[in-house]
């Protein structure tokens, strides 16, 4: 269970975000909107929410759940590998500093972006992406085994991150998409298929039994649905301008 939220409000700078989208560029006035209602059902899912002010010098800051990996045992604080998001862990520290007195940091020349993991118990699924390099997954198993956790590497073929295909949900339930479908990796797991057509959705995230998804995307919160859980819908047009997802915009422990 989850007690607790660090998010970022967006900044204005937000429209010079990275993006491969091609979706236009983000409304600010109803991103704000939209970041409001995602406090609002974190709160509701019974998290304390820290909310950080904007920091318009990083206009993909409010993407949080790139620049630190949260475990039950000690924080970690990222490299990103996009060149323009490095400097966001600075303040990310100061904030998750106020939670944990154990903070570890990944070091040149490895990167992660926290996008790229996938907690599952104490087991870390980490995905090679453009974003995440082997330096920085091996650094990553590394920490996790010296508080003794463990994390595996698995290769990326087509999305950004790992979390923008595959999602987990407890109780050995897995969210997949695209090239997760049948990824060997996670054959294991009772899996809820996102169809194609709604790829998006996979990127939700699990908040104490209630499922937060993306408003749009009917098949898959049905699923969602039908396979037990509460599930709530939230509008992310203008988050998935920047490839941004559920999961970005917070870090939960």
């Amino acid at each position: 269970m989850f007690s607790t939220a660090i998010v970022r409000t967006p900044g204005k700078s937000m429209i010079n975000g990275l993006t491969t989208a091609h979706l236009g560029v983000p409304d600010y006035e109803r991103a704000l909107v939209q970041h409001q209602s995602y406090i609002k059902a974190l709160t509701e899912c019974g998290l304390n929410v820290t909310v950080m002010p904007a920091d318009e010098d990083f206009p993909d800051s409010t993407f949080v759940e790139d620049a630190a990996l949260l475990t039950l045992y000690c924080a970690i604080i990222t490299n990103p590998g996009a060149a323009s998001r490095k400097g966001e862990t600075l303040k990310i520290r100061e904030a998750v500093s106020r939670f944990y007195s154990d903070i570890e940091k990944i070091r040149e020349p490895g990167s992660v972006e926290a996008g790229d993991v996938l907690m599952v118990g104490e087991h870390y699924y980490i995905g090679l992406s453009g974003r995440t390099n082997l330096a920085g997954s091996n650094q990553l198993i590394r920490i996790l085994e010296n508080y003794g956790m463990t994390g595996s590497i698995i290769e990326l073929e087509h999305v950004l991150h790992l979390k923008t295909g595959v999602a987990y949900l407890e109780h050995n339930n897995l969210v997949v998409s695209g090239e997760f479908v049948n990824k060997r990796e996670f054959a294991g797991f009772d899996k809820i298929v996102v169809p194609d057509e709604e790829a998006y959705a996979a990127n939700c995230i699990w908040v104490n039994d209630t499922v937060l998804v993306p408003a749009g995307y009917p098949v898959t919160a049905r699923k969602i649905s039908d396979s037990g859980y509460s599930v709530v819908e939230i509008e992310m047009t203008e988050f998935q301008k920047l490839d941004g997802g559920l999961s970005c915009l917070s870090l939960r422990f």
